[in-house]
């Protein structure tokens, strides 16, 4: 079986296998709430969103604030 077969199978798009990946990643505490959404290139709200969906708690470490501030630097807010 491959890519393809196991997406069509879930009836899932590859972004949304990543989604649930990253997801289940964070649930376990094996990345950051960052790391989740660098990978899956969603917002800060938009990957709470999808956390809350799911019933999940939002956990706001020190790596979190640190991309926060240097995306808030980038945007030459701070």
């Amino acid at each position: 079986m491959n890519n393809d077969d196991i997406l069509r199978t879930a009836k899932m798009s590859e972004d949304e296998l990543k989604l649930e990946i990253a997801i289940m990643l964070y649930d376990q505490g094996k990345i950051s709430s960052g790391k989740g959404r660098a990978w899956t290139w969603l917002t800060v709200i938009e990957f709470q969103q999808e956390l809350a969906k799911r019933g999940l708690c939002i956990n706001y470490d020190v790596e979190d604030f640190q991309s926060d501030v240097q995306t808030l630097r980038s945007m030459g807010l701070l």
